[in-house]
């Protein structure tokens, strides 16, 4: 998409000269999935009644919640993201109900890229993504603050380096699998993707810029979290929530997830 813009924005007959032109880096291996009928790779589901609201973090809503989980943590090293994904998590979890005993799960979608050694270039024309994990029991994550719930995040972001993503892909590539929504989607999941540092507001074609980030019909279920960067910028942030109605109608209540919204 940024380099279709760029491509529209140059007015230029050269213009397919584009700046950063793509990388491609393919493999050489034949992988055969293992299926004998398409039955057995795709899945029909119908679509769950959730109900899709955005919700404006401004930027010193973000900053504030990052200092506050760096604070509780007594460490730097928690990031943006993370900061606003355990308070996502604890919220959810929250209006959920879930028993105390039972494992809640902050499923993150993130960039392979500068985690693999050598790292791939931002250009290489791919998507090589992996997910990470942030786990707790629903009683531990209510009793501890949002630093705590950040610390479990920012771990598993952690430990996902070069050799987890190598090992991933190893194994992928000896039993090949094709991915299901519904072995993707939990009651008790979380499940955050996307990112505010992909440049929504810089594709142009000719209208100015956009109004707001919008996501389309596919991949909606409990639980679900977009986020997009915020139109104001500075590091303020929009988040796509997908929730069964009676949890939207909590979340919209929650004092927790409130008062992080109401900081201007």
């Amino acid at each position: 998409m940024a380099v279709w813009s760029e491509i529209f924005r140059s007015k230029d007959e050269n213009a397919y000269l584009i700046s950063r032109p793509p990388i491609f880096k393919g493999s050489d291996t034949i992988i055969n999935l293992p299926f004998t009928h398409h039955d057995q790779f795709i899945a029909r589901s119908e679509k769950p009644q959730v109900k899709e609201r955005f919700f404006i973090f401004t930027s010193a809503a973000v900053s504030k919640l990052k200092a506050k989980a760096n604070e509780e943590c007594n460490m730097q090293n928690i990031s943006s993201l993370q900061a606003v994904s355990a308070l996502l998590w604890r919220c959810v979890t929250r209006v959920r109900h879930q028993p105390g005993n039972s494992e809640t799960i902050c499923r993150l979608v993130i960039s392979n890229r500068r985690r693999m050694n050598p790292p791939l270039s931002d250009d290489y024309f791919g998507s090589p993504v992996g997910s990470v994990s942030g786990t707790a029991t629903v009683e531990d994550l209510m009793a501890h603050g949002l630093g705590w719930a950040a610390l479990r995040i920012h771990e598993a972001v952690t430990n996902h380096d070069d050799i987890a993503v190598k090992k991933f892909v190893d194994s992928w590539c000896r039993n090949p699998v094709v991915y299901k929504p519904n072995a993707l989607f939990h009651p008790n999941t979380t499940h955050i993707g996307s990112s505010p540092r992909f440049d929504m507001y810089g594709c142009e074609f000719g209208l100015g810029k956009a109004v707001a980030a919008r996501s389309g019909f596919v991949n909606k279920a409990d639980g679900k979290m977009t986020r997009y960067p915020g139109r104001e910028g500075g590091g303020s942030m929009d988040v796509e929530v997908c929730l069964l109605p009676e949890y939207m109608m909590a979340l919209e209540c929650d004092e927790e997830f409130i008062i992080a919204l109401k900081i201007n």
